[in-house]
């Protein structure tokens, strides 16, 4: 992965991140987190 295709895809992720946050209160990003720990928890259980 050069350095231009990780700046482009910080500045995709922080935008989405932002437009979540302005448009939707932050619950696509909140959502995600709980299902993220959710898998850790699924992840651990097998480990």
């Amino acid at each position: 992965m050069t350095n231009r295709i990780a700046l482009w895809l910080g500045v995709i992720l922080l935008a989405g991140a932002t437009a979540d946050l302005l448009l939707n209160g932050g619950a696509a990003l909140a959502f995600l987190a709980r299902r993220f720990l959710d898998l850790l928890d699924w992840v651990v259980f097998w480990a």
